[in-house]
Formats: C-alpha cells, sequence, structure tokens
C-alpha cells in the first residue's frame, strides 16, 4: 500500500495549497449549483448530489451563508455564466491513465489547457473513453487513524454497506457503491470524522511507477488540478518506492 499511501499524501497537500488560494470555495459553489438544478430540489434531504456538494463545502469551511446563497440563486435561476461539465482523458508517463473532470464556460480554451498540460509532462491527451472504463464512480471516505482501530472501522462501515476498507498510510480508506453512499456517510459520521468523503473515479487496476515517471505524473496532477476549469483529477498511477 505504500505507493496508494503516497497518493493521498500528494492529494491531500495539494489540497491544503488550493484551501489557500481560495479556488475550493469557487468550486463547491459550481457543484451546490448544478446539484441543484440538476436534482430540481434545494433539500439535501431529498437531493443526494446536493447532500454530497453541501457536506464538501462545509467540511473546507465555507460559511452556511454562503451555501443558503448559492442553493438559493440556483433555485431562483439567476444568470450566472452558463458553465458545462465536461471530462478529458488521457495517458501519463510509465503507461497510467488519468480522467480529469471539468466545469467551463469555454470548452475550446479549457481542451487547450488540459492538452498543454498532458505534453508538458511527458503524456497525451486521448479520446473520450479511450481510459474511461478503468474508472468506476464510488463512495470514498477518509478517516484519521487517530480515531480508530481496523475493527472498529469494520464493525460500522461494513455494517452499513461499505465495499472495501483499505490502509492508507494514517488514514481508513472507506469505498463503496454510489447509491451506499448517504447510508454510509451517515453511519460513519455518527462515529468518526471525515478528512474526506465524496464521490471519486477509482481505478479498477493501479500502474506502479517510481522515480521520474512518479515525479512527472504528480506535475502532470498539480498542473491540471492548477486550471481554473478542472473540478477533480484522478489516475491509476500508483506510486512506490
Amino acid at each position: 500500500m505504500s505507493g496508494h499511501s503516497k497518493w493521498h499524501k500528494i492529494k491531500r497537500a495539494k489540497g491544503e495549497q488550493d484551501k489557500k488560494r481560495g479556488k475550493i470555495f469557487t468550486r463547491c459553489l459550481h457543484e451546490i449549483a448544478v446539484a441543484v438544478k440538476e436534482g430540481k430540489s434545494g433539500d439535501p434531504d431529498s437531493n443526494p448530489r446536493l447532500r454530497i456538494a453541501v457536506d464538501k463545502a462545509k467540511s473546507n469551511n465555507m460559511p452556511n451563508d454562503n451555501i443558503e446563497r448559492a442553493i438559493k440563486r440556483a433555485l431562483g435561476g439567476e444568470k450566472d455564466v452558463e458553465k458545462f461539465e465536461s471530462t478529458y482523458e488521457g495517458y501519463g508517463p510509465g503507461g497510467t491513465a488519468l480522467f480529469v473532470e471539468v466545469l467551463t464556460d469555454n470548452k475550446n480554451r479549457t481542451v487547450g489547457e488540459v492538452r498543454h498540460a498532458f505534453t508538458k509532462c511527458g503524456g497525451s491527451l486521448g479520446e473520450n473513453g479511450c481510459v474511461g472504463w478503468m474508472f468506476t464512480r464510488k463512495g470514498v471516505f477518509l478517516i484519521p487513524k487517530a480515531q480508530a482501530t481496523e475493527e472498529q472501522i469494520y464493525d460500522v462501515a461494513l455494517e452499513a454497506g461499505a465495499g472495501d476498507i483499505e490502509d492508507a498510510d494514517d488514514m481508513w480508506e472507506i469505498t463503496c457503491e454510489v447509491a451506499d453512499f448517504a447510508n454510509i456517510q451517515k453511519a460513519l459520521s455518527q462515529k468518526f470524522t471525515f478528512e474526506e468523503a465524496e464521490l471519486q473515479m477509482v481505478p479498477s487496476n493501479r500502474v506502479e511507477v517510481s522515480g521520474k515517471e512518479a515525479e512527472q505524473i504528480a506535475r502532470l496532477v498539480e498542473m491540471l488540478e492548477d486550471l481554473d476549469d478542472v473540478m477533480a483529477v484522478y489516475t491509476n498511477g500508483d506510486f512506490v518506492g
């Protein structure tokens, strides 16, 4: 699990940088708006996607007033700049796969920026579907080991319907099917505090990378996440060594 653990460390370190720049607030607000419009409801209890978006916003210390305003704005149909959800797929060094989720008001600009990042870091942007089949949407929870033993996590998570529990360095990583996300989130939240709780694209297999290739992939992920339109980046690269 060493490579898996290092990948989580990279993600968490990068997440802290995003918080300092305030970018994550913008992304949370976008997700709230999309969730409201897609679910046609501003009630998190009846709109699962909105519940996830609101929980993510709160976990990043977004004020409740900001969240409520975003929901009301989406319900009121106020005309912001129209944005579109899209995905990009490609290959990184060492035979790795990357799946990129974006929210953009200009697809031509975004695809150019994404392609530039891939090319600069030794990868290549592919056609839609080229690597998407390697990833599955799942619920992912990270809980610090300091809060519980593996047995305690198992007792709660498996009873609630979790599919898998893994050792991820200083975290327990619990995965589940999307349909079970809300129930498992409710069960776990009664006993533990999440480091992360969200829907992610989880790879079905991993490719071990080290040395220069690992550095290139880390740099590629960083460049992609720095782009204003990028919401999330996933890779099957497993950092070892």
